[in-house]
């Protein structure tokens, strides 16, 4: 299969910078698959899991915010959040949903009311990817 590079970047720094086979991730408007020669593109990044394909192989991630972009076959998606699976903290990620399952029972704001279900299904999404729900 062909690959194109792939740079992953967040506020926290570079996370990942090579080739990749294929990238699906959760975009505002759907799941995007991008694979070689995907003609350019930019979107918005929604919560959700992405899937990587590395050398023959398959990673997971949790992501959330940001953007994706294609421009002449170079790959960035520059994320809010990102996490391999195998790097998640499943003990925090549970213990965030928790707090904002208990904060979500008594919100200051409709403000307060979005920020915390963003943070909800932020440590949803991180459970979910780490296999653990």
């Amino acid at each position: 299969m062909r690959s194109f590079h792939l740079e992953i970047v967040t506020p926290d720094g570079l996370e990942f910078d090579g080739q990749a086979e294929s990238l699906l991730v959760r975009c505002d408007e759907g799941d995007v698959e991008i694979l070689a020669s995907h003609a350019d593109f930019i979107a918005t990044l929604g919560t959700g899991r992405a899937r990587l394909l590395l050398d023959g192989s398959e990673r997971y991630a949790s992501v959330s915010g940001g953007f994706l972009s294609v421009k002449g076959g170079e790959v960035r998606l520059v994320a809010t959040t990102f996490e391999f699976a195998e790097d998640i903290d499943l003990d925090r990620a549970v213990l965030a949903k928790d707090n904002a399952e208990a904060a979500l029972a008594n919100p200051k704001s409709e403000i307060d009311e979005r920020v915390i279900k963003a943070k909800l299904a932020r440590a949803l999404n991180r459970i979910n990817v780490a296999g653990k729900i």
